[in-house]
């Protein structure tokens, strides 16, 4: 396969990730060895094109939020035009899935803003209806700017990134400062720090936190980076922490029912959020 910067997803939906993920980030479910290898193949773009020079070019592409004006339900039905058949683990339409997130959230009594970041959490996939790759919209992320952690999945594919030949990015703390928090440092590119951007006025510091570092499983999972942050970073991660359970294991063979959940998250939404953001 050509390794350029914007190839064809090496998956065959942008949901397989998800379908292939554990909550060993580590691991992956077997189905079969063709998903196992197009799961590496994602992994071998993904840490080969994620360099803080790429991290800083996506910023200045998307975070000006220029692209368009949308509210969240409209976001969710645009992001329903992802739907694909050849998810192995569900064939539920991304509105329900993400329902299916939140009423999981809701049945344990969690407070609405809880439920309402299960019901967003994805919502930065829009990415790929812009054109971006899925490497550089799902799959696990981890810092930029300094050594890439042996924890991270696949870590031998960080052969062939150039940030690994510069030696100014791989200290233990690289272009960053011992303690300096979270939010100073640089991720790798995907929907978690997209949707982060685009909602950040609007929800509590735990849901941001949730959206934002959901998908870091370096730092979360394994316990990495934790010379990069502060006293806020320690405590938000637990929320994290909780909210990992119901993005891995929402999916079920309850299907919900969307127009009967409508009225309600279209309440909670409306409670939290203005009629348009900016994307």
């Amino acid at each position: 396969m050509a390794d350029n910067i914007t190839p064809p997803g090496p998956l065959a939906d942008l949901n397989e990730w998800e379908a292939a993920h554990t909550s060993d980030a580590k691991a992956f479910r077997d189905y079969g060895s063709a998903v196992r290898d197009r799961v590496r193949e994602f992994y071998r773009l993904n840490h080969r094109h994620q360099t803080l020079e790429f991290v800083f070019a996506k910023k200045a592409q998307y975070l000006g939020l220029e692209r368009r004006r949308m509210g969240i339900w409209e976001a969710m039905e645009f992001l329903d035009t992802l739907v694909d058949d050849s998810d192995p683990d569900t064939d539920l339409s991304q509105i329900q899935h993400l329902m299916q997130t939140a009423e999981a959230i809701r049945a344990d009594g969690h407070p609405r803003w809880f439920i309402l970041t299960g019901l967003i959490h994805d919502l930065g996939k829009v990415l790929c209806l812009w054109g971006e790759p899925q490497w550089a919209v799902v799959g696990d992320t981890f810092p930029v700017g300094c050594a890439f952690s042996e924890k991270i999945v696949f870590p031998e594919y960080f052969d062939a990134n150039p940030d690994r030949s510069n030696p100014a990015y791989q200290t233990r703390c690289g272009v960053y400062e011992e303690g300096c928090g979270l939010g100073q440092v640089h991720l790798s590119w995907g929907h978690d720090e997209y949707l982060y951007q685009v909602v950040k006025d609007y929800l509590p510091e735990e849901g941001l936190a949730m959206i934002r570092y959901h998908s870091c499983y370096a730092v979360h999972h394994e316990g990495q980076y934790a010379h990069l942050q502060d006293d806020r970073d320690r405590k938000l991660m637990d929320w994290v922490r909780a909210f990992n359970p119901y993005d891995l294991y929402s999916k079920g063979h309850e299907r919900p029912d969307v127009a009967a959940l409508t009225p309600y998250y279209r309440d909670l939404i409306a409670e939290f959020f203005p009629a348009e953001l900016a994307w």
